[in-house]
């Protein structure tokens, strides 16, 4: 079974908290434990190098110095918690530090006899190791020295101190440390599977709601509720879906209005000609009826090339061929082939007569097909009786053109949409009945072929302006 990315990432923090907090304590015990081991072979040191000094330094012989060195010994060993008995080069304890010792004369370290190698040892150099002497049942930490006379090792001087107070004194502070950090580790650990949670929460919401959108769903949206990169992520993904649904919304209209327009003119176009073969129509109406069916082969003729184009400009395969030409020839050129439409619905036309001359180096027929498109638009939304303005202006690097017209408008909550594939603004398809919503898509894609840009503004019942920019360099 895959684990979730909220179990792995809280897992793996966890783990490597839990390896830090055990690697510091570990240290932290090898630290002090040697930190604390150090200390008590230095005491021990100090201790035997004063009682060495004492027996070399004295009258006495060390052998013979048996009861008379008990009180000073007994004292020194009281205030330095720690056992001290002084042995012949033989191993055999002469004195000892110990009340049975003080007592009866005998102890138990006075039973047995501490090996020759470890008295060897001491007389040739100074002694510490952990070891029970055989005297101990449990191991010690031991610090010896010898006494010497005329350069002879005569005696040797030990030290003893058991390991248990300091195990036990490392086991306290870990104790303590560990009762000290349980509050904060808790506190930590809640705080790392919040953070983890609120981490992965989105991510996991975004898993559904794409699986959603695979199902044709874009009604799942992202709580943003950060404004981290979680959050800015949340927001993107959002106006993704957002624009998949638009897109979505728009494509299942599109097929709702192509096979309306292609039925439409092809039922027309197959009655016509049915009626004229089986002689229905009368001679004498076969020309008009001809001239219906011309109008309705050229009208699946656009729609069938602005499929194209879209097809052509989306899969890259169109190439742009500049030349340099007049803008205002082609301008008036697009204007002179819609007179007819112009005439009828008694459009006025505004500003055509004050634009100028300007040498643009661009793909004409592109430019051509872009211009075309908007004096279109315009003509086919105008309001009768309407009016049509044109307005250019040009500076060193780009020109800015223009075109608005009177009528309905767009509303605003449709205006970021005008430029998408499929989209129309007016849902009626008898007020628009030879458009598929792909015009101004095709527009915007050419203007952005060429360096340029298009924007729209429209208030409702009053204008629509469409404004492009081309760089004059292009």
């Amino acid at each position: 079974m895959r684990q979730r990315l909220f179990k792995k990432y809280f897992f793996t923090v966890t783990a490597i908290l839990i390896f830090t907090f055990v690697s510091f304590v570990m240290i932290l015990s090898v630290v002090f434990n040697n930190y604390l081991i150090k200390e008590k072979y230095s005491s021990m040191e100090k201790t035997c190098t004063t009682v060495t000094d004492f027996l070399e330094n004295t009258e006495l012989e060390p052998t013979a110095v048996s009861r008379g060195m008990y009180y000073i010994v007994s004292n020194m060993a009281d205030a330095a918690s720690f056992d001290i008995f002084i042995a012949d080069t033989d191993g055999k304890v002469l004195l000892c530090a110990c009340d049975d010792w003080h007592k009866a004369g005998r102890c138990k370290h006075s039973v047995v006899r501490i090996s020759e190698q470890i008295i060897d040892s001491v007389s040739s150099d100074k002694y510490s190791a952990i070891h029970t002497l055989n005297i101990y049942e449990q191991p010690h930490n031991i610090y010896a020295d010898s006494v010497k006379k005329d350069g002879k090792a005569v005696a040797v001087v030990f030290c003893a101190a058991s390991t248990l107070p300091l195990r036990s004194l490392m086991g306290t502070v870990i104790k303590l440390f560990l009762v000290s950090a349980a509050i904060p580790i808790i506190i930590m650990f809640f705080a790392l599977y919040i953070m983890t949670y609120r981490l992965t929460k989105p991510l996991k919401l975004m898993s559904e709601a794409s699986k959603a959108m695979a199902r044709g769903d874009f009604s799942k949206r992202i709580p943003v509720t950060s404004d981290d990169e979680i959050g800015e992520l949340a927001v993107s993904f959002n106006q993704m879906t957002n624009s998949l649904a638009q897109l979505e919304s728009m494509r299942k209209s599109f097929v709702a209005n192509i096979s309306h327009e292609l039925k439409t003119p092809m039922t027309t176009i197959g009655g016509f000609i049915d009626g004229i073969i089986d002689g229905t129509i009368e001679s004498s109406k076969q020309d008009y009826y001809l001239g219906i069916v011309s109008e309705e082969v050229k009208r699946l003729s656009r729609m069938v090339h602005s499929m194209l184009s879209v097809s052509k400009l989306e899969s890259g395969e169109f190439v742009l061929k500049p030349e340099v030409f007049d803008f205002k020839e082609l301008l008036l050129s697009v204007v002179i082939s819609q007179e007819q439409r112009i005439e009828k619905k008694e459009i006025s036309i505004k500003g055509l007569d004050e634009i100028g001359s300007v040498s643009l180096n661009a793909d004409r027929d592109l430019i051509y097909q872009v211009i075309y498109n908007l004096v279109d638009n315009a003509i086919k939304f105008v309001d009768d009786r309407g009016q049509i303005d044109f307005k250019l202006r040009v500076d060193s690097k780009k020109m800015l053109f223009e075109i608005s017209n009177s009528g309905k408008g767009i509303p605003a909550e449709e205006l970021r949409y005008v430029f998408e594939r499929f989209y129309k603004t007016d849902k009626s398809r008898s007020a628009n009945k030879n458009s598929a919503g792909l015009g101004l898509y095709i527009v915007k894609t050419i203007l952005h072929a060429h360096g340029g840009k298009i924007s729209v503004t429209s208030r409702e019942n009053e204008f629509t302006a469409f404004k492009i920019t081309l760089p004059l360099s292009k």
